[in-house]
């Protein structure tokens, strides 16, 4: 599958799994696993006639890493990044003591003063390096990488979690643990 293909069913499997499984007709499990083959008929009643192969394609494939197979290889689910009801049931990490989270420069004050929110998704994503945070940050413009004390939040009782592909995960971030550059 050539990468403009890649890229753009990955988006739509984003959407899918991620915001509007309705959308679809699709139903997301409590944990956020839906069948494989669910999820392909529905696909294809819906325009995008994907084969097995080409699904294992396009997660492998993933730049982000954003989905993921159950153990079977029969259900499938995105990894963090949820805008609909799931728990992904991720146990609690230890984290690194710093970890990175990329923006741009027109939230800085807003998130200085706030602390990062998790928004429309369930939990706050950060990144384990900086190359990564700027990469997030850069989607949307001149990114603007934020250090987290990871460590100190965890001390003060935050929990933390880590997906499935690398994404650490925390309910928020006070502003008094995070530094800019």
């Amino acid at each position: 599958m050539e990468e403009r293909q890649l890229i753009r069913v990955s988006k739509r499997l984003s959407r899918h799994l991620r915001h509007a499984p309705g959308d679809l007709g699709i139903t997301l499990t409590p944990d956020g696993w839906v069948e494989v083959d669910t999820l392909l008929a529905a696909l294809r009643r819906d325009g995008l006639n994907l084969t097995r192969a080409q699904l294992d394609e396009v997660v492998a494939g993933n730049d982000k890493q954003r989905f993921a197979f159950d153990e079977s290889g029969l259900r499938i689910r995105a990894s963090q990044g949820h805008s609909v009801d799931v728990d992904l049931a991720l146990p609690a990490a230890i984290p690194p003591d710093v970890l990175y989270h990329g923006t741009v420069s027109r939230f800085l004050d807003a998130i200085l003063r706030e602390g990062l929110r998790p928004m429309k998704r369930h939990a706050v994503h950060l990144s384990a390096d900086p190359a990564t945070a700027r990469t997030v940050g850069a989607r949307r413009g001149v990114p603007v990488v934020l250090t987290v004390d990871a460590r100190g939040m965890a001390e003060a009782g935050h929990e933390f979690q880590v997906s499935a592909n690398g994404v650490w995960l925390t309910a928020a971030v006070p502003p008094g643990f995070l530094r800019r550059p």
